[in-house]
């Protein structure tokens, strides 16, 4: 009987370690895009993980790369976090945008804990919504 106890007790712990990382994990995304938004490139690269920062190497080519290739997430009329999923040491988050011309989008947010148990953006898929 200790045991269940004990595991049930666990459970509810790693279910709330869990809770309090997806909450994170939105903050962050959200904070991003609203630095994107701003045209902070600073403080929306500060977001990126290793996987994008070795590949955009200072905030203003990471800002370029958005506004040409990420325009939904650029400038939009809504962006709202939708399901979340979190996989041991990463999260996935989808979001619904509306761009500014009025055209549904989807993005899929992966967000990786890091060595210093902080959480970086390590990827965002974007495709337009299906069937909207």
């Amino acid at each position: 009987m200790r045991i269940a106890m004990s595991l049930v007790a666990l459970l509810s712990i790693v279910s709330i370690a869990r809770a309090d990382d997806l909450e994170t994990a939105q903050s962050i995304i959200r904070s991003q895009e609203k630095a994107i938004v701003s045209d902070d490139s600073a403080t929306a690269y500060s977001f990126a993980g290793p996987p994008i920062t070795s590949m955009y190497r200072s905030a203003a080519v990471f800002m370029y790369m958005v506004q040409n290739g990420y325009a939904p997430i650029y400038r939009h009329k809504s962006f709202e976090l939708g399901v979340a999923k979190s996989l041991e040491d990463k999260i996935s988050q989808e979001v619904h945008i509306i761009d500014a011309d009025g055209v549904a989008w989807e993005a899929l947010y992966v967000l990786e804990r890091q060595t210093d148990g902080s959480w970086k953006i390590i990827s965002c898929v974007l495709s337009k919504a299906v069937g909207v």
